[in-house]
């Protein structure tokens, strides 16, 4: 016997029911997010892996010059970061990897010095012939340095260099001056500020790993500030 009442239908299990397109739409843009976020993070890590890795590196391999980067320098005298760069160059020098030395840098406005001839007189107070030294007198980021040194090497038949820096600071510059034509690979620094500490050691490579990303998406250089004791 049927009831007087209108039949109704029962709604649909949550599980069972279709979902709009709306719901669609913001879960796949959930998802991309997601996969952007994680090929950021997996980026980011290897890249700071290879800056870790090249740091590592001590290739004393023959080259037509040693490229000294500059860094701070007082009326002349390097500061401490630079001054553990130079010496390093010294001992390159002195055990024949390459007959020429190249020191690189402008000055800052009101500096009597630039970085590349502060770096000239400290080497040859380490007694290297003041022949045998190259002052590059210009560039005020590691990108302009390299592109300077680059020019003149070219202009002077020499291709190969070997550079000198912080350890941290080794790939990006091997891969700026590969970009610039020539024949790089590095041989950095164990002393000074840069590997005084962990904390240091940290910074740099953070640093760095910022700033080799920046370059490589724009080709141009981001020299962030030093923080450790110069």
């Amino acid at each position: 016997m049927r009831s007087g009442f209108p039949r109704t239908t029962a709604p649909a299990p949550a599980a069972t029911r279709p979902r709009g397109f709306g719901s669609s739409v913001s879960r796949w843009i959930g998802r991309l997010i997601a996969g952007a976020v994680l090929m950021g993070i997996v980026l980011v890590a290897g890249t700071a892996v290879r800056v870790w890795q090249v740091a590592r590196i001590d290739d004393y391999t023959t080259a037509d010059a040693i490229v000294v980067l500059g860094a701070a320098q007082y009326s002349g005298t390097p500061s401490s970061v630079f001054e553990a760069r130079l010496y390093q160059a010294w001992r390159l020098y002195e055990a024949g990897v390459a007959p020429r030395v190249i020191t690189v840098g402008g000055k800052q406005e009101g500096d009597l010095y630039t970085e590349a001839a502060s770096g000239k007189r400290y080497l040859e107070d380490k007694g290297v012939p003041s022949a045998d030294i190259l002052a590059v007198e210009t560039g005020s980021d590691t990108l302009r340095s390299v592109e300077a040194v680059a020019t003149a090497m070219r202009a002077r038949d020499m291709s190969s260099a070997v550079l000198v820096s912080d350890p941290w600071h080794s790939l990006r510059t091997r891969t700026m001056a590969r970009d610039a034509g020539l024949d790089a690979w590095t041989a950095p620094t164990r002393t000074g500020p840069a590997v005084y500490t962990r904390e240091s050691q940290f910074h740099g490579i953070a640093r760095e790993t910022g700033a080799l990303l920046w370059y490589q998406l724009t080709h141009f250089s981001a020299d962030f500030s030093y923080t450790a004791g110069q």
